[in-house]
């Protein structure tokens, strides 16, 4: 896509002032990384302290009316049923076949009120499936470009947005609407670095101000904006899975061990007879870490071998600036095991790994 047709967040203008490197996220122009020392810097103020993402490249969706959490709970897969209202929950939109058409958190804010966070690419196509599904009543509207989303992330995080007069320290994957400056804001207890965290959803008109705000309330604590490449190799540390590499429409919640984000129990969700089906017999493929023993930094797409023979592909690889060492996820043969040694042909070059079972940094972000 050219660069004339990617959207921009509302914080474009702050990234460019301060010299990031962009690049196309979903269709929209993205913070990779800011200057004075990259991605392992920005990873390692997260990992140390605080850092601050744009992720407005998410998408934005509500459905409402009488019944909406039941609507949805009968969609998609996780089981709202399990939370009350002002908790988050990670939950899966899912396709005939049990493959997944995206991963995303729905806020649950009443009964008939439930706020969708999708990914950026994925955003049209599920507000278009829920919509043709929604009966008479429910409304599934699309406010990908009416808000922001600003990440902050860290063990200080708390200290920062209690600087500026938001809540903190409410539990894991809940959420408390409130007000900054006389304007809404959501703040939810996720994120996906694996450490302490929030996500603020400000109007899209606001995002700017309080982007400002947090620059400076993370100064004292040597905090800095971060973008989209220190978030990928957070992620990737934790084994949290990407739409587009571990969870696809090919690739099912069962093969990504991600089955804890789905409502066995349901009387229906989309997909549900082919995952139950799946999940009896056996999946073909499954996920799991590999830990580089030698030189080189495996990449998805690279073929993981076991004494010459084909067992598996990476889905995702990159160079831990927490372990100093190459480390990748990947899909494997039902009958690989933790602390198989295995190969990764990395263009030609073999790259020695063992097999071990994500997270490969130790956080506990519950209780952290």
């Amino acid at each position: 896509m050219s660069d004339e047709a990617l959207k921009t967040s509302p914080l474009h203008d702050r990234h460019v002032a301060l010299g990031a490197k962009l690049a196309d996220f979903g269709g929209w122009s993205m913070p990779i990384e800011y200057p004075g020392g990259g991605v392992v810097r920005e990873h390692t103020a997260v990992r140390t302290s605080v850092g601050v993402f744009d992720v407005s490249h998410l998408g934005k969706a509500r459905v409402s009316g009488p019944g909406a959490r039941d609507f949805v709970n009968a969609t998609l897969a996780n089981d709202l049923g399990r939370i009350h209202e002002g908790k988050a929950q990670y939950t899966l939109c899912c396709n005939e076949t049990g493959g997944v058409v995206d991963d995303l958190i729905a806020y649950l804010r009443s009964d008939d009120d439930v706020f969708l966070i999708p990914n950026a690419a994925n955003t049209a196509e599920v507000v278009r499936l829920l919509s043709e599904a929604a009966p008479d009543g429910i409304t599934v509207e699309n406010l990908h470009d009416r808000y922001g989303v600003i990440a902050v992330q860290g063990t200080k995080s708390d200290e920062v947005l209690e600087s500026l007069g938001l809540p903190s320290g409410h539990e894991y994957m809940s959420f408390v609407e409130t007000q900054w400056n006389g304007h809404p804001v959501i703040v939810c207890r996720t994120g996906y670095t694996g450490e302490r965290g929030y996500e603020l959803v400000p109007a899209w008109e606001v995002a700017g101000d309080l982007w400002d705000a947090l620059m400076t309330a993370v100064e004292p604590y040597a905090g800095l904006p971060c973008g989209l490449g220190a978030r990928d190799t957070l992620r990737t540390e934790m084994g949290y899975a990407l739409h587009g590499h571990e969870l696809t429409p090919e690739i099912t919640p069962v093969q990504a061990r991600v089955g804890w984000a789905v409502g066995w129990k349901k009387d229906a969700f989309w997909g549900k007879d082919a995952l139950v089906a799946e999940k009896e017999a056996g999946p073909a493929r499954v996920a799991w870490g590999l830990l580089a023993t030698g030189r080189g930094i495996p990449r998805a797409g690279n073929p993981v071998k076991r004494d010459g023979e084909l067992v598996g592909e990476v889905t995702s690889g990159t160079f831990s600036p927490t372990l100093k060492n190459g480390i990748a996820l990947a899909l494997l043969a039902p009958d690989v095991a933790a602390g198989d040694e295995l190969v990764v042909d990395v263009r030609g070059r073999e790259v020695p790994v063992t097999v071990t079972k994500p997270p490969f940094v130790e956080v506990d972000v519950r209780e952290s």
